[in-house]
């Protein structure tokens, strides 16, 4: 599927919805930055906020995967159209509606 046909089925206005990654879950595998026709996500370091708010799972999944998870850094952007969701192989990234 080209990146044209992909924004194309996207059709919520962007920022409608934004995506939540779950800190827990996420490892960082890039899938996301690949599926997203937006460019939604990154990679990048976990700081100590986020650190703090996870589990030992959590942190230990952080320290096996270099500390390096999905960041959301352009939310406003999104479109909804869920192939993050799908992509995502922990199932950590949600759709929510945007707080106003």
């Amino acid at each position: 599927m080209t990146d044209e046909k992909k924004k194309a089925d996207c059709r919520q206005e962007p920022g409608t919805l934004v995506p939540v990654v779950d800190r827990n879950r996420c490892e960082g595998k890039r899938d996301c930055v690949e599926a997203c026709p937006y460019d939604v996500f990154e990679i990048g370091p976990i700081g100590p906020g986020e650190r703090r708010g996870l589990t030992i799972v959590g942190r230990l999944k952080a320290f096996a995967h270099g500390g390096l998870q999905a960041f959301a850094v352009r939310a406003e952007a999104c479109r909804g159209c869920g192939l993050c969701v799908v992509a995502c192989p922990e199932h950590a990234i949600t759709l929510r509606p945007r707080k106003a």
